[in-house]
C-alpha cells in the first residue's frame, strides 16, 4: 500500500547553510510517501499544519477525512477532495466515524496550541489535548489502525535545556499545562503500543510558521509579526526580545509528517532546524523584509514561556531520511507575501 514516489521542489536559497551531519545518507529528501487509496484521518485538518498536509497527502493518493471543531480551523482551507466531519476529537461520535470509515492511518494534529492558555485554563487544555487525544487512541485501538503519528511539542516537552540544540535524550521536565499534556499523550501511546500493538511516531515540532497561520488563532510569534508589519501596527516583544526559539518552515514539517508514516515506529523525534533564533533577530529580519518602519513595544516576559528552545534533528536525519530544507530568511520571505497577498 505505501510506496515512494519524487516530489522535487525549488527550496532556492536559504540563510543558514545546511550542516553536513543533517544531510540524509541513504534517503533522498525529494522522495515522500505515496499512500495510494489509503484511508486516513487527519484530525485538526482545517488548522493551519492540518490542512498544508492534507493538500500534500492528496497529491499522494490519500483517501482524506479531515476532522475538525473549527475552534481555530478555516473550513475554506480544506482541500475540496478530503471529506470533511465537523466533530470535536473529544465527541463520543468519534468512535462511531472510526467504526464506519476504518482508516489505515491517523494523523493527529487537533490541539489546544496557546500555551498562553493553557496556563489561564489549564482544564480546557487538558480536556482537549490528553482527554481527546485518549479518544482518539482508542479508536485506533479498536479499528486495528495500522499507524498514528501524533503532533507532539519539542519546546514544551522539555522546558528549559541544559544543552542547545536539544536532542531526544534530554530530560522531559514541561513548564505549562500544555507541555505536561503532550508529554502525558505520548506515554498513552506506549501503553497502547503495548497494550494493543498500536504502531505510532511521535513528532516533536519546533515552532512552525508558514502560510495560513491564524495571527489572531494559533499563537505564531511570524504571523502576528507579518500582520502587525504589514498593516503598519507595531508588535509587541515580550521580555528584552533575547528569548529564543527554533522555527521551521511547515513544507519541510508536513514533509517529515508523511515520512512518518513509513518510520520511526515507536519513537519520538524532534522536528525543527537545530537553529536558534532570538525574537528580537526574527524581528529585525521581518522588519527588512515588509520595509516595516516602525518600533516594538516592549512588555514583560509572560508565565510558562521558555527563555531558550532550539532541537536536535540528528535523529529525524537518521531515521525518516529528514532534514530542513527551507531557511529562516526564505520561509519568512514566503509567508510574508502569503499575507501580503490578503492584506
Amino acid at each position: 500500500m505505501l510506496r515512494v514516489r519524487n516530489s522535487l521542489r525549488n527550496s532556492g536559497k536559504t540563510r543558514r547553510a545546511v550542516p553536513e551531519t543533517w544531510k540524509p545518507t541513504h534517503i533522498a529528501l525529494s522522495e515522500m510517501a505515496e499512500l495510494n487509496g489509503t484511508s486516513v484521518f487527519v484530525t485538526g485538518g482545517a488548522g493551519f499544519i492540518g490542512s498544508m498536509l492534507v493538500d500534500r497527502l492528496i497529491d499522494a493518493g490519500a483517501i482524506i477525512t479531515v476532522i475538525d471543531n473549527l475552534s481555530t480551523g478555516k473550513r475554506e482551507q480544506i482541500h475540496a477532495e478530503a471529506s470533511f466531519l465537523q466533530l470535536d476529537v473529544q465527541s463520543d461520535e468519534l468512535q462511531t466515524v472510526f467504526d464506519e470509515r476504518r482508516p489505515e492511518i491517523v494523523f493527529h494534529l487537533a490541539a489546544q496550541v496557546d500555551l498562553r492558555q493553557s496556563v489561564v485554563d489549564p482544564v480546557l487544555d487538558l480536556k482537549t489535548n490528553l482527554l481527546g487525544s485518549l479518544n482518539v487512541l482508542q479508536g485506533c485501538a479498536r479499528t486495528n489502525v495500522k499507524k498514528i503519528v501524533f503532533a507532539s511539542s519539542g519546546g514544551a516537552i522539555y522546558g528549559e535545556t541544559d544543552e542547545i540544540p536539544t536532542d531526544e535524550n534530554h530530560r522531559t521536565q514541561p513548564l505549562s499545562p500544555y507541555g505536561v499534556a503532550k508529554l502525558a499523550a505520548e506515554h498513552y501511546l506506549r501503553c497502547y503500543e503495548k497494550w494493543n500493538g498500536l504502531d505510532y511516531t511521535c513528532l516533536r515540532y519546533a515552532n512552525v510558521y508558514g502560510p495560513r497561520q491564524d495571527p489572531k488563532g494559533e499563537a505564531g510569534v511570524v504571523a502576528i509579526f507579518a500582520d502587525h508589519m504589514l498593516s503598519g501596527r507595531n508588535p509587541t516583544l515580550y521580555g528584552d526580545g533575547s528569548m529564543t526559539r527554533d522555527y521551521v518552515y511547515v513544507d519541510d514539517v508536513t514533509e517529515a509528517t508523511i515520512r512518518a508514516t513509513e518510520g520511526g515506529s515507536g519513537e519520538c523525534i524532534n522536528i525543527g532546524t537545530s537553529c536558534e533564533t532570538s525574537v528580537k533577530d526574527l524581528y529585525n529580519t521581518m522588519q527588512a523584509l515588509t520595509d516595516f518602519r516602525g518600533s516594538p513595544q516592549y512588555r514583560p516576559a509572560r508565565p510558562g514561556e521558555l527563555e531558550r528552545s532550539c532541537l536536535s534533528v540528528e535523529k529525524a536525519r537518521r531515521i525518516l531520511g529528514w532534514a530542513p530544507r527551507i531557511g529562516l530568511e526564505e520561509g519568512l520571505s514566503r509567508t510574508i507575501e502569503w499575507f501580503r497577498q490578503r492584506q
